[in-house]
Order: C-alpha cells, then sequence, then structure tokens
C-alpha cells in the first residue's frame, strides 16, 4: 500500500521515545497567539485505498479535461499537442532521478541537454546567452527585475498593464521586503503607447509582454530606443513560446532581458503546470544572470565535455555573492521542452507557430459574424481580446461550460475589481483547435448572448 497511517499505539511509542507527553508537546515553542486552538474532529476517518481512490476518481470526474471538447482557454496556459516520444523519454531512469550535476565527470548527460536548453532558448528569443531554466516565467520576471537593479544600481521597476497578472504579482511580491519599488500599472488592453512618457533615470527597468496578456503583439523597437536613452533595461516577458517561431524575437527588437513560460511545449495542462522559466540576456550582463549556466569545454585528452559555467546561486557560492536563492532549476520540465523543441527542428517550429496564427486567423473570421461581440485585439498571434457589451463576460463562459464548450478566461477572473473590464474575454486557438469546435463556439455564444 502506498498509504500507511499511523495507529494511536503507534504514536504513543514515537512520542515515549522522545519523551514527550502528547502531541501538543511538540508545538511548545510555538507562541500561544500564533496557534489557531482549532480542531479537525469533522474531518473524516481513514478509509482503505480503494475507498479513497473512489472517491478521488469521483473528484476528478467533476472536472471538464480540455481535450473533452471544444477549448480556448490560453491567458498564459496553451494546450498543445505533446509527441508520446517526449513523455517515453523522459522517464528514462537516467533522466526522471537526476538532479543537481555537482560532479560532470559522471554527469556529462544532464549537462548536455542543458547546454542544448540553453542554446535553443537564446536560438528562439534572439539574445546571446541563456542560463539552465528558472522556476517558471512568474519567478523569472521577478528575477529579471532584481538582475536589472544590480545592472543598473537603481531601485525602481516598471510593469506595463500588458503583462499577465500572476507574473506582475509575483514581481511585486518577491520584492516586496527589498529595497527596490516595483510600480505595476493599471491593466491596459490597448497596448504600449504610453510607456515611453513614464521613462526615467531613475528606473531600472520596464517590464513589458509580447504577446501581451490580451493578445496584442507589438513592436518593441522604439520601445527600446527610448529605454536605452534612460539607460533603463528592457525586460520582455513571453507567455506563448510557440509565437517565437513566427514573431521576431525580443532580441531582434532591443530587449536586454527575456522571460519566458515554456510550459507550453513538452508538457500537458496538467491544470497549469508545473512551468520551466525561460530566461536569456546580454552577454554582457551574464555574471549578474540568476540561477546557473552549462558550458561546452573540452578534457585532457581534447575530447568535449560539459560543466556548470557560472553557478551563483547560494548552493554553489558564497551567500553574499549569490545572485538568487533559485535552489535548482526545473530540470525534468526543461528536458521535456529541450526534446520537444528537437523534435520539431527549427522548420517545424516555424510551421507550428505558423499554423497556430492560421488557426487563429480563421477563429476570429467566424467571431467576427457573431452579432454582439466585438473582437478587440487588432495584431495577434494566437489569442485575441473579445468584448461582450451589456455582458458578464463569467457568465457566458459558465453558460457556454454546460454545453460543454470551454469558451475563453474572463478578464474578472484576473482583475475582479474592475468593472469595465467584466465584458472581456480572452479567446485562444492552438493546432489542437478543429474547425468543429470553431464553429460550435460561435454557434454557442450566437445562441447565448441572443
Amino acid at each position: 500500500m502506498r498509504y500507511l497511517p499511523l495507529t494511536d499505539d503507534d504514536r504513543r511509542a514515537m512520542l515515549a521515545r522522545i519523551g514527550a507527553a502528547s502531541m501538543d508537546d511538540l508545538f511548545r515553542d510555538v507562541p500561544a497567539e500564533a496557534l489557531t486552538g482549532v480542531r479537525f474532529d469533522d474531518l473524516p476517518d481513514h478509509a482503505t485505498e480503494m475507498a479513497v481512490e473512489r472517491d478521488l476518481a469521483a473528484l476528478a470526474a467533476r472536472n471538464s479535461p480540455a481535450g473533452a471538447g471544444p477549448c480556448f482557454l490560453g491567458a498564459g496556459a496553451y494546450r498543445h499537442h505533446v509527441p508520446a516520444t517526449v513523455d517515453h523519454l523522459i522517464q528514462r531512469g537516467e533522466f526522471l532521478t537526476a538532479y543537481t550535476p555537482y560532479q560532470p565527470e559522471v554527469s556529462q548527460g544532464t549537462l548536455q541537454t542543458l547546454y542544448e536548453f540553453q542554446t535553443q532558448v537564446a536560438l528562439i528569443t534572439g539574445m546571446e546567452v541563456a542560463n539552465a531554466s528558472m522556476y517558471d516565467a512568474a519567478t523569472g520576471v521577478a528575477e529579471a527585475a532584481a538582475m536589472a537593479s544590480r545592472v543598473t544600481r537603481r531601485k525602481r521597476v516598471l510593469v506595463a498593464g500588458g503583462v499577465h497578472p500572476h507574473y506582475a504579482d509575483t514581481t511585486a511580491s518577491f520584492l516586496r521586503y527589498t529595497d527596490i519599488d516595483v510600480e505595476v500599472l493599471d491593466p491596459d488592453p490597448m497596448g504600449i503607447a504610453d510607456l515611453i512618457g513614464r521613462l526615467n533615470e531613475g528606473l531600472a527597468c520596464l517590464v513589458v509582454q509580447n504577446p501581451d496578456f490580451f493578445g496584442r503583439l507589438s513592436d518593441l523597437s522604439a520601445l527600446a530606443q527610448a529605454c536605452h536613452a534612460e539607460g533603463v533595461l528592457l525586460v520582455v516577458a513571453v507567455a506563448e513560446p510557440v509565437s517565437l517561431g513566427l514573431v521576431t524575437p525580443p532580441g531582434a527588437m532591443g530587449a536586454d532581458i527575456v522571460v519566458a513560460e515554456g510550459h507550453a511545449l513538452g508538457s500537458p495542462l496538467n491544470f497549469g503546470g508545473p512551468g520551466v522559466g525561460l530566461f536569456a540576456s546580454r552577454k554582457k550582463f551574464v555574471r549578474h544572470m540568476p540561477g546557473r549556466l552549462a558550458g561546452e569545454t573540452v578534457d585532457e585528452d581534447g575530447r568535449r565535455g560539459w560543466v556548470l559555467t557560472l553557478s551563483t546561486r547560494e548552493q554553489h557560492i558564497r551567500r553574499e555573492k549569490a545572485t538568487s536563492n533559485i535552489c535548482t532549476n526545473s530540470g525534468l520540465v526543461a528536458l521535456a521542452w529541450t526534446i520537444h523543441m528537437t523534435l520539431l527542428g527549427e522548420a517545424g517550429f516555424t510551421r507550428l507557430a505558423r499554423l497556430n496564427h492560421m488557426k487563429a486567423v480563421e477563429l476570429v473570421g467566424l467571431l467576427e459574424t457573431v452579432p454582439g461581440l466585438t473582437v478587440v485585439t487588432p495584431t495577434f498571434f494566437n489569442e485575441v481580446l473579445v468584448r461582450l457589451p451589456g455582458q458578464d463576460a463569467a457568465g457566458i463562459v459558465d453558460a457556454l461550460a454546460e454545453r460543454g464548450i470551454l469558451a475563453g478566461v474572463p478578464l474578472s477572473r484576473f482583475w475582479p475589481t474592475y468593472p469595465e473590464l467584466a465584458d472581456g474575454l480572452l479567446v485562444c486557438a492552438t493546432e489542437t483547435t478543429e474547425r468543429d469546435d470553431m464553429e460550435a463556439l460561435a454557434r454557442a455564444l450566437t445562441e447565448v448572448l441572443a
């Protein structure tokens, strides 16, 4: 059995062994005011393994899996086809159990995959150097803001209103008890037009997203030039990594640091995780990067090999010199990402991106025929913002969910205190979205809105 609960006799024996009279003695160092005093006597008693499995299966059956019907969910977690080869390879014992490669001579396979991962990240982001991954994009943006403060020696960070709210909230939380001040602008579906006027010499970095949270694509070149004129670093976040197969990469538009969420490649939705953060920057900032980097070298016989080149985390360097307290990277998810990217290849990655955009264009064409619906996003990759004037988008989503259609993500889920966004709905199409799914959504929206 995987679960063996302790009996009362077991507990008494364990307490006697350590000299404690009761369980309460284990918490005697906790201040009384910190204890809740709440008992959990109303929780159900232990059950057999079969009963637990049956109850959990019943709970799981109440969910609507993304693949069970038409699915248009996005907002930072995207459904893509993951080849069976990916799951097969990452479950090999030498990959599944691998951890930090402290001894490079016995960790060449792990180090090589990290090196390949970094190479792929640098290529698609248009940057010069990438690290061996972060936990996810949200913590990656926070680390980028801290890095920008180290580079510029400035203490102010500005987060644009088009950045994913989870990324913005994580950055504010991450830096709350430091001397870095974080300003998060109000949600802005209209893009980056007014950001240049907010730049000044006291700013360490400006954080933007492309495509932004509302699906809008922007040319960041002029913004990057304006940032550099003020000595401000431009941090670009990317929630949908597939877009980098078609859209001009942030590095080519002048970004100084690029952070992306890699979850969409190599991993199923899994309720939104686990993620893997892609992190890349200009080479001149490499010693300020968080985490670690794998590098290529040769051994004493001239044979190609890999090592940890820069490891500026606390496990590898004196604490006062560490650039981050990140304890490890998302190694297994990074490996899945690398395998998926390798299977696609450069041409396949571009074709996948083009297919995603074509699906989105097809979806927009159908949505524009729905009476009472307005497509807001003029330039997009595979996700758009639509407005349902006079309607509660969350209520519409619930109504369509009753019909077996996951219609998208209402903006009110992220910003419940902004009534002007209550009619906003994010709708996404990927290569997994079929024409029949799109037509079903258009029909259902037409009926419900009527």
